[in-house]
């Protein structure tokens, strides 16, 4: 497998259509102008649809806009409903809005907001729209997880909303971990029917607005050294589009920046942490995820 790999290696993508989530801004714009440019039919899926519907009007080719708000389970229901009619067949669903070391919040069901949104919603848009990817050869599910996925990261089930304690970085980190967990747990459950497979990446350090929530110090510190540690949201979407659009990929692989410590560089084939790889808390994971979304898979 080349790891060489550049936005000319992107197959073409005409009659594929691609759902991506966040994609008015940063890493999910430039996946989403690249897979159209490519010629997939994409679908942007934002909160705000007027900034989605200005983002679209940036990007050259069949592009559309669907509200989508991941920290309310009654907006991905809806949503899922819009995007079933409108799309009998769907060949992408990337996972890539998210949120990252904020406040401690609580989305509209009462969940924590980073794993609410970055974890609980996404598995239940993924669950919600599987019927519409089962039925498709080539079809993906792609998931955006983070090197955060290490630092201070675990599921904390016994906590699983921080409501006793809250840290923004561990929190951040439980839900990228989850990320993992859940896009693993989903390739055994796809790997029988054959037609549909869970990927997961990371950008890197991209530049984006996930650094908006920082502490005052750090977040002026990145400010400063960005030009040096971080690079450009183009690049930081690679691993993602490599996810979802080489051949060469297999279910259950995980892609991220090739260079120095997986911050910059060329996507390639990449490990995730050894807790990433506990079956056994995937599958407490799976569960406790059903029970919170009332979402169940059609595997």
């Amino acid at each position: 497998m080349s790891d060489d790999w550049t936005e000319q290696h992107i197959p073409d993508q005409h009659g594929r259509v691609a759902i991506v989530t966040g994609a008015n801004t940063g890493l999910g714009f430039e996946t989403a102008r690249m897979l159209a440019t490519r010629g997939a039919s994409v679908v942007m899926a934002v909160r705000d649809v007027e900034k989605g519907k200005q983002a679209a009007a940036r990007i050259a080719g069949d592009v559309t806009v669907q509200a989508l708000d991941l920290a309310s389970l009654d907006s991905i229901r809806s949503a899922a409903a819009d995007l079933g009619a409108a799309h009998p067949r769907i060949d992408l669903l990337i996972n890539n809005a998210g949120v990252a070391h904020t406040p401690r919040r609580t989305t509209a069901d009462g969940f924590e907001l980073q794993f609410g949104t970055n974890h609980l919603g996404h598995f239940a848009l993924t669950g919600l729209l599987l019927d519409r990817l089962l039925p498709v050869p080539g079809s993906r599910v792609v998931t955006v997880s983070s090197t955060g996925h290490r630092i201070r990261a675990a599921i904390h089930f016994d906590d699983l909303q921080w409501e006793r304690s809250y840290s923004r970085v561990g929190a951040y980190g439980q839900a990228k971990l989850a990320n993992l967990m859940f896009t693993y747990a989903l390739q055994r459950r796809l790997a029988p029917h054959g037609t549909t497979v869970a990927t997961a990446a990371h950008p890197g350090a991209a530049r984006s607005e996930l650094t908006r929530n920082l502490p005052t110090a750090l977040r002026m510190t990145v400010a400063r050294l960005g030009p040096l540690l971080f690079q450009a949201a183009d690049k930081g979407a690679l691993p993602t589009l490599r996810a979802a659009t080489d051949p060469a990929v297999r279910g259950g692989q995980y892609y991220g920046p090739g260079g120095l410590a997986g911050a910059r560089g060329l996507p390639k084939l990449v490990t995730s942490s050894p807790a990433s790889h506990d079956q056994a808390a995937q599958q407490r994971l799976w569960t406790v995820s059903e029970e919170l979304t009332g979402v169940t898979f059609p595997v």
